[in-house]
């Protein structure tokens, strides 16, 4: 229990919620979900009555709900693999791959033949933040606020951390959302987490058009 809530803890669970919402806004039936950590979001997705595949480099690390899960790297996955899936989620996975990679992989989802992604990566540009809370028995409040990543370099994370952050020099939303559309798609909504600091984006193929 503990490892589950220190995973999905209050500041973070709005980022689970807002993949399904950005879900809720297409005619998806399928799933495949990249990086189900343990289960939360694959959970939800179930209960939401959509036929759901979980897709990691690791072993799947839940053991409900009974979902496929295909363990596979995402740098040498072939889209054959992923075949016959309406949407695709891919949420805080892709800062982890070196980001001259990472335009290859978008083009194999969108080879997947899916029609939706819903994508979100760290974001550290220039953001604030505020919450304040009171009644007769509790005061609370969250303040935060991130600025002048713009003109510093990212320090890379050893392996397996994050290669990459949106909002650091070189990384600008622009040259992101470039090569989201590059890679065969359109871009439908845009949306943020504040807490969390993510971008996110709902994706088209550009099949659709």
């Amino acid at each position: 229990m503990t490892k589950w809530l220190n995973y999905y803890s209050k500041k973070r669970i709005t980022q689970q919620w807002l993949q399904l919402s950005l879900l809720g806004e297409t005619d998806a039936k399928s799933v495949l979900e990249i990086g189900p950590a343990l289960g939360g979001v694959t959970a939800m997705l179930v209960n939401a009555d959509y036929i759901v595949t979980t897709l990691d480099i690791l072993p799947k690390d839940f053991k409900y709900p009974e979902t496929p899960h295909i363990q596979q790297d995402l740098l040498t996955l072939d889209p054959s693999q992923i075949e016959s899936n309406d949407a695709i989620i891919c949420c805080e996975t892709l800062e982890h791959i070196d980001w001259d990679k990472v335009p290859n992989i978008l083009r194999k989802f969108h080879q997947s033949g899916a029609q939706h992604l819903i994508i979100s990566v760290p974001y550290m540009g220039f953001q604030c933040t505020f919450d304040f809370y009171f009644n007769r028995f509790a005061f609370k409040n969250n303040f935060s606020m991130k600025k002048f990543c713009n003109f510093k370099e990212f320090n890379r994370e050893p392996k397996g951390g994050h290669q990459w952050e949106i909002g650091y020099k070189n990384y600008t939303v622009e040259a992101w959302e470039e090569i989201l559309r590059s890679s065969g798609w359109s871009i439908k909504i845009r949306d943020f987490t504040e807490k969390t600091r993510s971008i996110f984006h709902l994706l088209e193929s550009n099949n659709n058009s």
